[in-house]
C-alpha cells in the first residue's frame, strides 16, 4: 500500500538505521493521514498521526531486519521494501504486534485482517521487490522526494533481474510510478460500504 506523489529530482537517500525508525514511522504517519484504504481502516475521514505512529513502527521494525527502509537526508520521505521471499507479513508477527493493531483499529481488526487476506490473495509469486509503503510529509511534496527514494530501487531490480511490485491506494499517483516501468495488472475492489479502490502494479526488470 503507498501514498506518493512527486516529480522527478534528487534528494539524499540513506539505508535507515535503528535510530532513523522513528522517522521513519513519523513520515509515513503523515503521509497516509489521508490515504483512502487507511482511513476505510479505522472508518474514519482522516488518520490521526499519532494513531498510526505504532503501526508503522511495527512495519519498519519488521523489514528492517531485511535492510530495505530508506529515509531521505532531512527524514521528509521513506520508504520500506521487502526483499525477493519476504514481502508476506507472518503470523507470528501479527500475533506479536496485535496489541498495536488493536489500539489503531479496535473492534475492526478482525474484518482487517481480511482486507490483508484479500492483498496477499492476489499479491504476485514470482521473485520481487516489494513497495511495501512510501510517503512524503505532505509539506515536503513535489520535491522529488519519492522519485529518489524509487529509482535506486528500480537500478537494484534491474541489476538483479527480478520484478517489483506495488499496491497504489490512489488512482492520481499510477502516473506516477508509471514513469518508473509500473503498470497496472488488476485494480482491486474491496467490500464494503466506501471500500476503496487499489489499483496493483508490476513491473519487470529491464
Amino acid at each position: 500500500m503507498t501514498s506518493a506523489r512527486d516529480h522527478d529530482g534528487t534528494a539524499g537517500v540513506r539505508p535507515a538505521s535503528t535510530s532513523d525508525l522513528p522517522a521513519v514511522s513519523l513520515a509515513l504517519a503523515k503521509a497516509f493521514a489521508d490515504d483512502p484504504v487507511k482511513c476505510f481502516l479505522i472508518g474514519k475521514p482522516h488518520v490521526e498521526v499519532d494513531k498510526s505512529l505504532p503501526f508503522f513502527q511495527a512495519f519498519g521494525r519488521m523489514q528492517h531486519a531485511h535492510g530495505h527502509v530508506y529515509l531521505t537526508s532531512g527524514g521528509e520521505a521513506a520508504a520500506v521494501w521487502a526483499p525477493p521471499g519476504h514481502w508476506k507479513v507472518p503470523f507470528a508477527q501479527i500475533v506479536k504486534n496485535t496489541p498495536t493493531f488493536l489500539r489503531l483499529y479496535g473492534l475492526r481488526l478482525v474484518p482487517n485482517l481480511g482486507v490483508l487476506q484479500t492483498m496477499e490473495k492476489h499479491h504476485p509469486t514470482a521473485p520481487h521487490y516489494y513497495l511495501e509503503f512510501i510517503g512524503t510529509d505532505p509539506a515536503h511534496q513535489g520535491k522529488g522526494l519519492g522519485s529518489a527514494l524509487i529509482r535506486p530501487m528500480v537500478e537494484r531490480a534491474d541489476e538483479e533481474g527480478v520484478g517489483m511490485y506495488l499496491e497504489s491506494s490512489k488512482e492520481s499517483n499510477v502516473a506516477f510510478y508509471s514513469r518508473f516501468g509500473f503498470q497496472v495488472t488488476r485494480t482491486l475492489q474491496h467490500r464494503g460500504k466506501n471500500a476503496p479502490t487499489m489499483w496493483l502494479m508490476w513491473r519487470d526488470p529491464r
